[in-house]
């Protein structure tokens, strides 16, 4: 009988977990216990679950616990840590390590242990195995075995859910691979792909987020360009999309947990074997130079319409790293903020989607409503692209403004903004 435990109830595992669950005996585990409790009672603050599945997978026998006891009888761990990076833009696999060592405490023999963190080619079975021989006693590929299988979640994305995104799947033997693939398979109605080596399917997740991360790299260098030239870029772009095999991207801020980090492990990696990617490393200097280029153009504009700089209100909407998101995990907003205080602007943000005992994580002056008819701001950044935000007119815009109204436009959803990334 299959007893899956779900390590990890993040944006990746939870959903993941409430999938099997609708076919098998499903734990989930997690070291955050307040995480822990508020599952329990049924809320979920990422909004990747509703109420409502939350309650199904519980009548389904799904459980959340903290306590490592509680996982022992479960035959599949799958482990959905965070894979960040440290201060140097260094992997930091101390999540994913940490969690290993958890389930090679309570490994037993027959068990698989599948792994969907974003990691560099080789983590798997050149870090991650060592430690659980290790910590269990047993032997890889005689007592126990993996596989690797990455997650893709797109965070509030409700059409490509987990089991509608094909699957990538492999195992560290031919067979084991076959179980890893049947059993994505019996959840996932987009299908699976079969990888021939874990270390390939290593490599597939981390290139599709470093793929994005340069052809925004190149978006953003255009409008850079373009905005010296003085022509609109997404005009640019809407011109140059009627030919067939043009890529549509737009320039912007690449923040969140996988484009702006996954890079950097592939990196990683490749300078450890002695080779420099120029042109991935390049790409990562465009975009996190991004949020400073848009505090400068906001400071310029408020400069030429002759508005103070120290004390002066400014409103950020949306501080998120992508739209319809409550997750702040790496936005790039943050720097823009950073950027407006060092002139000591007093900035207020404005983002629905936020939970508030988010919130109150951040050191951030936020606002419930927008204070239309207010007069105060001197200058507003519409900085997340949330649906409701293309819905304020320019009216709207101008009876928060100060006088002359300066909108910073860094997604494209002002009608007539004073400037447009």
């Amino acid at each position: 009988m299959i007893k899956i435990c779900v390590i990890g109830l993040g944006y990746v595992g939870l959903p993941l977990a409430h999938a099997f669950s609708e076919k098998y005996k499903v734990i989930g585990f997690d070291i955050n216990r307040a995480r822990i409790n508020e599952l329990n009672r049924g809320f979920d603050r990422t909004q990747e679950l509703t109420n409502e599945q939350l309650k199904e997978s519980v009548k389904n026998g799904m459980k959340f616990t903290l306590d490592t006891k509680e996982i022992k009888e479960s035959n599949i761990y799958i482990v959905t840590v965070p894979t960040p990076i440290d201060s140097t833009n260094k992997p930091d696999l101390t999540p994913i390590i940490k969690s290993t060592q958890m389930v090679g405490s309570v490994l037993k023999e027959g068990d698989i242990v599948i792994y969907e963190s974003t990691v560099y080619p080789g983590v798997t079975e050149e870090v991650c195995v060592p430690i659980l021989e290790k910590e269990s006693g047993l032997k890889f590929n005689e007592a126990f075995f993996c596989g690797y299988s990455p997650e893709r979640i797109n965070p509030g994305d409700k059409e490509h859910t987990v089991t509608n995104i094909l699957k990538i799947t492999s195992g560290s033997t031919s067979e084991i691979a076959k179980k890893v693939d049947a059993l994505y398979k019996s959840i996932i109605t987009a299908g699976t792909y079969l990888a021939p080596s874990i270390k390939v399917a290593e490599a597939a997740k981390v290139i599709e987020n470093t793929q994005r991360d340069v052809n925004i790299a190149l978006m953003n260098e255009l409008a850079m360009m373009f905005d010296l030239m003085g022509i609109n870029t997404h005009d640019v772009i809407e011109a140059a999309a009627t030919k067939w095999n043009f890529i549509r991207l737009k320039p912007g801020l690449v923040g969140g947990h996988c484009i702006g980090v996954d890079p950097y492990y592939l990196t990683h990696k490749a300078q450890s074997l002695g080779y420099m990617p120029n042109l991935i490393l390049g790409a990562r200097q465009i975009n996190n130079g991004m949020s400073k280029i848009i505090a400068d153009k906001t400071i310029k504009y408020m400069v030429k319409n002759d508005k103070k700089l120290k004390g002066a209100n400014i409103l950020v909407m949306g501080v998120t790293f992508k739209e319809n998101c409550p997750d702040m995990r790496n936005s790039k907003v943050l720097d823009i903020i950073k950027e407006l205080q060092e002139y000591e602007c007093h900035v207020e943000v404005y983002d629905y989607w936020v939970d508030r005992s988010d919130k109150e994580t951040k050191p951030l002056t936020f606002i419930e409503d927008l204070p239309l008819n207010s007069k105060k701001y001197d200058s507003i950044v519409v900085a997340v692209g949330h649906d409701a935000f293309k819905e304020i007119t320019m009216e709207q815009f101008e009876s928060m403004s100060n006088g002359e109204p300066i909108i910073i436009d860094v997604k494209g959803v002002v009608e007539k903004p004073t400037w447009r990334l």
